[in-house]
């Protein structure tokens, strides 16, 4: 196992994630919750965010053997998609892989705001999934990387966890200025490793490779 390993999954994880950017989503959707039933809500959005994730983390390889999906092919795809978020983020834009118009109204009128829109698709959604099939196809098995992307989300959803918690505090400090500077960082390094990732799927591509 490389360092070169770890750096992407834990980059790709908190990028992806992006527990800061969780701040405004939370606070705007809890605006009229009391303190108790707004930390029972992010409780529960991290809880099922997580079991979706590891859901998709353990059964996404086999689905993709069942459809004849070769890593390659994932990867780049993988690559592709995290780049669209990715130029949403640094030019300030909604992803659209979060959340559609209709999903905003209709998580706006539920009345368990911590499974949707929070959870899914705001947390575990198609851009987290992506990310987590294309590291644990590229562990290959090796229980040591496996570990490392159990690590790197786990350590994401523990501080996007904190985020939601102390999402008014933190509002307050950071102010919308600073997330907006946060997610635009995030932007460039979750931009930088999507094109790394439709590279290596270009070059272990057989038809590429001579």
């Amino acid at each position: 196992m490389t360092t070169a390993f770890v750096a992407t999954a834990f980059a790709t994880a908190f990028t992806i994630i992006d527990p800061v950017g969780m701040i405004p989503l939370t606070v705007s959707v809890t605006a009229e919750a009391t303190p108790a039933r707004r930390a029972a809500i992010a409780d529960q959005a991290i809880l099922v965010a997580a079991v979706v994730i590891l859901v998709m983390g353990v059964v996404g390889k086999t689905i993709l053997d069942s459809l004849g999906i070769t890593l390659p092919a994932f990867t780049i795809a993988g690559g592709a998609l995290l780049f669209l978020i990715a130029v949403d983020m640094l030019f300030g834009r909604k992803p659209g892989t979060k959340q559609t118009p209709e999903e905003e109204r209709a998580g706006a009128e539920s009345s368990n705001p911590a499974v949707f829109p929070l959870a899914v698709p705001m947390i575990a959604g198609p851009g987290t999934i992506a990310t987590v099939l294309v590291l644990v196809t590229l562990a290959a098995g090796d229980r040591e990387k496996l570990a490392v992307v159990f690590a790197a989300y786990a350590s994401a959803m523990l501080v996007t966890w904190i985020c939601m918690r102390l999402s008014t505090q933190m509002l307050r400090v950071i102010g919308s200025t600073g997330i907006h500077v946060v997610t635009r960082l995030f932007g460039i390094l979750l931009s930088a490793l999507a094109v790394q990732f439709v590279l290596n799927g270009l070059a272990e591509t057989p038809l590429l490779r001579h």
